[in-house]
Parts: structure tokens; C-alpha cells; sequence
């Protein structure tokens, strides 16, 4: 049996997810909300164009993170920044840098790793910015990339189904980052990420979010409160990988990882485009009416946030249409 309410109290507690809400002071900050420009909340911001959209997004890397292992770093600089695109039902066109080092020699594993990926997934490096002057190693990544038919965090719908894509052919690299990619022939990490866009460019996804730091959990949540929508996340439903704890599983930040909400009668279908890459994919919840995003597991219900109540990003749609 699956103790819903006490998952749900030590994801609400946990640092991965709690991180997220600096997201609204930093926005605040800025004068932004989800009318601006870009329309913050989304893993990169839109850009009209004819014929289609551009995407723009960026990471900066924990100080931390990237002291412990560059040249991981800098491979997930790349990683990471190409996924946000793919959940966008985007292409990456270009990917420019941000290193600081105390001195050439301390950045050169940290820029093998951002050449290794950029060559491991066929997006091109075209330029960035070096300080080799800096008291300490630390990265910034930012990506250009193209949407025929975008995919957003603002039009779930309930009623709609929530599925879960995620590469379970990894293991944890360090902290709650499960890795799938690194051991993955080149062109299979390709082809994995252009299958997003071409669902996309199929009429197959209503809305997405890459699943990032906050896992499952907090990513089900950051797509609830833009939407507007509340989510009931099936515990029964999702399968970790080997002997991974479910709750470590909620909350971990996998290399290739998308929660997709599509409409009832094109889960299967999505779901079959995943299973044919060996990608597991299948319905770990539904998009409801209202605020919260609740853990279920066969007739228990645990509250685990209410974005009306407490907002999450601050970033709801509601914002919006209410303006």
C-alpha cells in the first residue's frame, strides 16, 4: 500500500521542490508575469515569427553542481537546455555558452563536456563568453530553437489525460539526476528528442513540461498553475526504474523526462510513439477543475499543493485571462 499523505508531506518539504519558488520573487523582480513578452512559465520563452515561433531559453548551473564534476556539467548544459526546447515541440537550431574559471586549465573539462554533447545531439555551439578571471567555476547555457506547432504550459485542459515519458535506460549520476543519455549512441538520442516535435506538428499534444529539478511532482505542479487546472497524479501508475523508492523517483530530474497532457482519445497514440523508441509512456494522472494537484492511490487522496492558495511560480493563467 502506498502512503499517499506521507509522500505528499515530504515532497511539499523537500528542497527540490521548494527551490521553485524563488521563481516568483525572481520574476517580481524583473516587472514580469505571464502577459509579458515570452510569456514567462514556459521551459523557453515564445517568440512569434511568420510561419512559426522561435524558442529561447537558458540554465545557469549551481555552483555546486559544476565544482563536483565540469565536465558532467557541462554535458547536461547542453542536455538540458535541448529538452526544454523538445517540450516546446521544438527543434534547437544553436546553443551559445557562459564560463567563468579561475583560469583556462580548471574550464577545459567543463568545455569538453559542453563540445561532447553538442556533438552527441547535432546542435552546433556558435559562440558564448569566457572569464578565465573568476574566483570559482561556474556555467551558463543558452539555446535558440524553432516551433512549427508549439506546445505550452498554459492549455491543459481537464478532462484532458496526464502522461509520463521518461528514458528509464540510466542510472543516478549524482544527486536526484538520473541520466539516460550517456551511454546512448548519438543518433538514438537524436531521433528520441525529434519525436516531441513531430507529435507536435501531428496535433497530438495539448500541453508539456519537461520534467526538471522537482521531478514528477513539482513539474505536474508548474504545468497545473500555468494552465490554470488542477492534477490528480496517480501513485499506482508510476513505475520507477529497478529498485528506485517512489518518492525519490517524484521528485528526480531525469536526462530524458516529459509530463504531456493530451486528449483522451490520443493517449494511446502518443504513448505507442514513446513505446516504440523503448521509451516508457502511459497515463500517470488526469488534468481537473480547479487549483490542486492531489496524490491518489487506490481510494486515498492526499492534498500535496494547492496553487490558488499558495502559488507555486506565481505565473497562473489565470493572470492572464483575468487581466
Amino acid at each position: 500500500m502506498i502512503d499517499a499523505v506521507a509522500i505528499a508531506e515530504g515532497l511539499r518539504a523537500h528542497p527540490s521542490i521548494r527551490s521553485k519558488l524563488a521563481i516568483a520573487g525572481a520574476t517580481a523582480a524583473l516587472g514580469l508575469d505571464a502577459r509579458a513578452p515570452g510569456r514567462p512559465g514556459d521551459d523557453a520563452a515564445i517568440l512569434p515569427r511568420d510561419g512559426g515561433v522561435d524558442l529561447l531559453a537558458g540554465e545557469g548551473f549551481i555552483p555546486a553542481f559544476v565544482q563536483a564534476d565540469p565536465w558532467f556539467a557541462g554535458w547536461c548544459g547542453v542536455m538540458v537546455n535541448l529538452s526544454d526546447i523538445a517540450a516546446m515541440g521544438g527543434r534547437a537550431v544553436a546553443l551559445v555558452d557562459q564560463v567563468w574559471a579561475p583560469d583556462a586549465g580548471a574550464a577545459a573539462p567543463l568545455m569538453r563536456g559542453l563540445r561532447d554533447a553538442a556533438e552527441a545531439y547535432g546542435v552546433p555551439l556558435v559562440g558564448g563568453h569566457t572569464n578565465f578571471a573568476a574566483p570559482e567555476l561556474s556555467l551558463a547555457v543558452t539555446v535558440m530553437g524553432r516551433a512549427m506547432a508549439p506546445v505550452t504550459s498554459f492549455d491543459a485542459r481537464p478532462g484532458d489525460v496526464l502522461l509520463a515519458a521518461i528514458d528509464h535506460r540510466g542510472r543516478y549520476v549524482n544527486f536526484d539526476n538520473f541520466c539516460a543519455a550517456l551511454e546512448a549512441p548519438h543518433d538514438r538520442l537524436r531521433g528520441d528528442l525529434a519525436l516531441l516535435p513531430d507529435l507536435a506538428e501531428a496535433g497530438l499534444l495539448r500541453a508539456g513540461k519537461d520534467i526538471s529539478q522537482g521531478g514528477i511532482a513539482g513539474t505536474a505542479l508548474m504545468l497545473a498553475e500555468c494552465s490554470g487546472v488542477g492534477i490528480d497524479l496517480a501513485l499506482d501508475t508510476i513505475l520507477p526504474p529497478g529498485e528506485v523508492p517512489l518518492d525519490r523517483w517524484l521528485r528526480s530530474f531525469p536526462s530524458f523526462g516529459f509530463l504531456l497532457a493530451v486528449a483522451p482519445g490520443d493517449a494511446a497514440r502518443v504513448s505507442a510513439a514513446f513505446a516504440a523508441r523503448d521509451i516508457p509512456c502511459g497515463p500517470v494522472g488526469r488534468v481537473t477543475a480547479g487549483s490542486a494537484l492531489r496524490l491518489t492511490s487506490g481510494e486515498t487522496q492526499a492534498l500535496f499543493w494547492d496553487h490558488a492558495a499558495t502559488p507555486y511560480l506565481g505565473l497562473s493563467a489565470k493572470e492572464t485571462t483575468d487581466a
